[in-house]
This record gives C-alpha cells, sequence and structure tokens, in this order.
C-alpha cells in the first residue's frame, strides 16, 4: 500500500479545506481522485464542477464531512451539480459555526 493509509485518502464527496495557492482557506468537494497524489476539487460557485481543480493532496486538509448526495451523484452519474455541491458545503459550513456557538 501506499504511504497513504486508507483512513486519510480522499473520498468522493469529502469536504476539505485548501491550504495553499490563490485559493487558500477555502472549502471545496472532492469530485475525483488522480492517483497517486492529486484530486479534482469544486465548490459549485468559483470553481465548478466543469472546470475542476486538480490539487496535490498534500495542499488540502481533509474533514470528517462526506457530503452523501453529492456522493451518491457522483456514483451513480458519474458527476455532480454545482448546486449540490454549494448546498453541501453550506451545509458543512452551518454546522461548523453551531459547534463555535457552543
Amino acid at each position: 500500500m501506499d504511504a497513504m493509509d486508507a483512513e486519510t485518502r480522499p473520498q468522493k464527496g469529502q469536504v476539505v479545506q485548501v491550504l495553499r495557492g490563490r485559493e487558500a482557506g477555502r472549502y471545496a468537494v472532492v469530485i475525483g481522485v488522480v492517483e497517486p497524489h492529486f484530486v479534482l476539487l469544486a465548490d459549485g460557485d468559483k470553481r465548478k464542477v466543469g472546470q475542476a481543480k486538480k490539487k496535490n493532496i498534500k495542499h488540502i486538509q481533509l474533514t470528517h464531512y462526506i457530503a452523501r448526495e453529492v456522493a451518491e451523484s457522483l456514483e451513480r452519474d458519474g458527476r455532480a451539480d454545482d448546486a449540490k455541491i454549494r448546498y453541501a458545503l453550506n451545509q458543512y459550513l452551518l454546522r461548523q459555526e453551531r459547534r463555535k456557538g457552543e
């Protein structure tokens, strides 16, 4: 197996935070995994599904949140809508805000 184990490997539909580059600090959803060290990211707003960003996995931080609707759509149809991705990211960010407030 690679240097990365299965738990630290990005999955389709997983929300990540970009650490490097001009989009640093922004959140995105993994819409594809390009072996061995790259993922395709989209946020549904600035970075649409049709122009997904290829990013090195060393330059992102994985979260534990997987957007089920996006993951299911990617598995079923091979692609996801920008609206679903925006909705998933908004849900994740709202969830994070609620945790901060506690």
